[in-house]
């Protein structure tokens, strides 16, 4: 059986047949994808000059942007660590910022010309009722100071943008007088605080507290002082270490039980010792509940342990105690006259800086609203602001 022979046409072989084709065909696909390109470029264009003379070009540009994700890239100068975002909202949870707010620098020696600052942080409920005495207190010393709001979380401040607390409230969860949440609260304040690195000296205060000095008198008294005020003392007696549960040892021994008031100012040293801890932090969350009131008593304690020579072991805000009862005396407007002040000025005798004073409470508690106008009437002559 013979085989089926093709003929092919004359002086013709069949690759190179295809390979004419090919190179027909490609010139062709070209012209086509050019063709496409160019219907593409033409319809954009047209969209675009439709769109300028429709919205304008700011429009157009805004839109543009809109469509891309910015490429963030980390600061790599010192003003990322120097000046501190105006913003004090973040998403960072208690682990997230202590962590963030532990970074201590090693070098003592500043690379910038730095101007140590008090952060005033604001331990409150709700509104601050003495905020226009406060407003009078700071005017003037706005590179010295810088202020931080932990409120409950349904609190919305609405404090004017021309306010010393516009915009200073913190991240904040829900707190409970006695509980250890009040001294989360306290070291969620002192945390965002220790954002700003400038913030050298940290005062805790409550929305009844006043000034008793001007600022130039307060600074310089903080600044100055070889100790934070702290009151830390042994108390022997039901309220004190009676408190204590033998369970807290071998962390803290019951000779290492400290009491002190709630109110306190500490330098930056000590609020990074407080924002760290995690040694006595778990024995007072489980073992000093009430009637073991772990404000009074988890900072102090701690403090006293780690750094003794640091504290001058007395607070630094007046309060009245001699009406009896569980909580301080609360004056109201009836209260201020010059002679009430007169009284809390006179008689102070304590150590400062070693040496007898008669300075020693720069501020006082507690203040009802009703206090407020009255304060304002008499701060120049009374208060010195």
């Amino acid at each position: 059986m013979q085989a089926r022979v093709v003929p092919l046409e004359e002086g013709k072989d069949p690759t190179v047949i295809n390979k004419t084709n090919q190179s027909r065909a490609l010139p062709f696909r070209l012209f086509q994808l050019f063709g496409l390109f160019l219907a593409v470029c033409i319809a954009f264009s047209l969209i675009s000059i439709y769109t300028i003379r429709r919205f304008g070009v700011q429009s157009v540009v805004a839109s543009v942007k809109n469509g891309f994700e910015p490429c963030l890239e980390q600061p790599n100068d010192l003003d990322h660590w120097i000046n501190p975002s105006s913003n004090l909202m973040h998403t960072m949870n208690d682990t997230e910022l202590f962590w963030r707010a532990s970074f201590v620098p090693r070098i003592k020696e500043y690379p910038f010309k730095r101007v140590p600052k008090i952060a005033f942080m604001f331990l409150t409920k709700g509104p601050l009722p003495l905020g226009p005495l406060w407003e009078k207190f700071f005017k003037g010393h706005e590179d010295r100071y810088s202020v931080y709001i932990h409120a409950l979380p349904s609190y919305e401040a609405k404090f004017p943008s021309s306010s010393v607390f516009y915009k200073r409230q913190i991240p904040s969860q829900i707190s409970e007088w006695g509980k250890m949440s009040m001294c989360d609260a306290e070291r969620r304040l002192l945390a965002n605080a220790l954002l700003d690195i400038s913030n050298e000296w940290f005062i805790l205060v409550s929305e009844s507290c006043i000034p008793l000095y001007n600022f130039s008198v307060i600074y310089h008294y903080i600044k100055k002082s070889k100790y934070s005020f702290m009151g830390a003392f042994d108390d022997p007696g039901p309220y004190g270490r009676g408190r204590y549960n033998e369970n807290m040892a071998p962390v803290v021994n019951v000779t290492q039980w400290r009491k002190g008031s709630q109110w306190f100012e500490i330098n930056r040293n000590l609020a990074v010792n407080i924002v760290e801890d995690t040694t006595y932090y778990p024995k007072f969350t489980e073992f000093c509940r009430p009637a073991c009131y772990v404000d009074e008593h988890y900072f102090p304690t701690m403090l006293s342990v780690q750094a003794p020579n640091l504290l001058a072991n007395r607070s630094i805000t007046w309060v009245d105690w001699s009406r009896g009862g569980a909580h301080p005396a609360t004056f109201g407007r009836a209260d201020i006259t010059e002679e009430f002040f007169k009284r809390v000025f006179e008689g102070q005798e304590c150590k400062y800086n070693n040496q007898p004073s008669t300075t020693c409470f720069l501020f006082a508690r507690k203040f009802a609203p009703s206090a407020l106008e009255p304060l304002l009437n008499i701060s120049s002559k009374v208060l010195g602001f």
